[in-house]
């Protein structure tokens, strides 16, 4: 079906514009410029009508609330510079240190104050399949270094799948890591994520510190609940964890597809492709449960669960890590893919 482009609402006197993509089977996508944020997944139930799967509101106001400004969960949005945390704002590299917004305690947080989430991106339609989000980030934004151009391309395929293609380019060396923040729930909400089964292919996460950043080592999952190569029903891992999990995957990508999340019940599945070097699996706790879309879909705490694909988190200030800064002359290039049955 051809895209369809219909106003969202306004930021800072902008038309901010909502794009629809639908393929033959009825999985229907919503796009916002407000972020290149995905705001709606949704796919044919049994009884004839449409289930949500991700977590996102109807109006751009939504976005903009008290009680989401207050428990900034990200919901669908594009996060960069650098996805996840950089301890204390702080990294170096040729002989230059730099400085970043603080926003999470002593440590930045999903690109700062004002992350690409928080961007009017420009859109461009492509064909009946495809929408492509592209914005500049100044030198300086965020106490980043160098011009940088993003984009960040989304197709939905006749075969149920989300494509995410993630380009970016600078003329100074400067971190980067893109990924997007959905919340899923296979189930359309209707209950917590405790009835969904999860396998991520991964032998090791990345040891968080006591700020939940990681500085270097690793901890292997055998033997351990975080060890998801097994398909495991979340119902059972997470009364392991006094918040869930929030563990960074280092992934396996011998196999194919690096995760898979299925909804039983309903017989919903999400299987998810990348060529990123892994994914924070994040099921949710701090969501707020003041949270719900305008159709009364609730959020909140194990409302829903994220697999953020992306580099590793802190990765400027690691030294095993090779692919946490761009230079100039090369281009950042990633993939994720969300593949739905229903």
């Amino acid at each position: 079906m051809p895209i369809t482009k219909t106003p969202f609402g306004t930021h800072e006197n902008q038309c901010v514009h909502l794009y629809t993509l639908e393929n033959a089977s009825g999985m229907r996508v919503k796009l916002m410029a407000y972020g290149a944020a995905i705001t709606s997944i949704s796919v044919p139930d049994r009884e004839g009508g449409r289930v949500e799967l991700v977590a996102g509101f109807d109006k751009l106001d939504g976005y903009f609330s008290d009680a989401y400004r207050a428990n900034a969960p990200y919901f669908g949005g594009t996060i960069g510079r650098y996805a996840s945390r950089i301890k204390d704002g702080k990294f170096s590299f040729d002989n230059q240190d730099y400085l970043l917004a603080v926003n999470d305690g002593s440590n930045h947080l999903h690109g700062g104050i004002t992350g690409f989430d928080k961007r009017i991106w420009t859109a461009e339609a492509v064909g009946e399949d495809t929408v492509r989000f592209s914005l500049h980030s100044p030198d300086g934004e965020e106490g980043y270094p160098g011009n940088l151009d993003v984009t960040v391309t989304y197709r939905l395929t006749e075969d149920n799948a989300l494509e995410m293609t993630y380009t970016g380019t600078t003329d100074q060396a400067t971190p980067l890591s893109l990924t997007n923040h959905a919340y899923f729930n296979l189930s359309g909400f209707t209950e917590t994520i405790h009835g969904h089964t999860a396998h991520i292919d991964a032998q090791e996460f990345l040891t968080p510190d006591e700020t939940n950043i990681p500085v270097g080592a690793r901890t292997p999952v055998t033997e351990t609940p975080a060890d998801l190569r097994n398909t495991t029903s979340l119902d059972d891992a997470l009364p392991h964890f006094p918040t869930g999990f929030e563990h960074y995957y280092v992934l396996d990508h011998s196999n194919g597809p690096v995760a898979e999340f299925s909804h039983p019940v309903s017989g919903r599945k999400l299987t998810v492709f990348t060529t990123e070097p892994g994914a924070l699996f994040y099921t949710g706790y701090f969501t707020s449960d003041e949270l719900q879309r305008e159709n009364g879909d609730r959020f909140g705490r194990y409302r829903a669960f994220c697999f953020e694909a992306s580099r590793f988190p802190n990765g400027p200030n690691l030294p095993e890590v090779n692919d946490a800064v761009l230079r100039p002359g090369d281009t950042y290039a990633a993939t994720t893919t969300y593949q739905f049955t229903f």
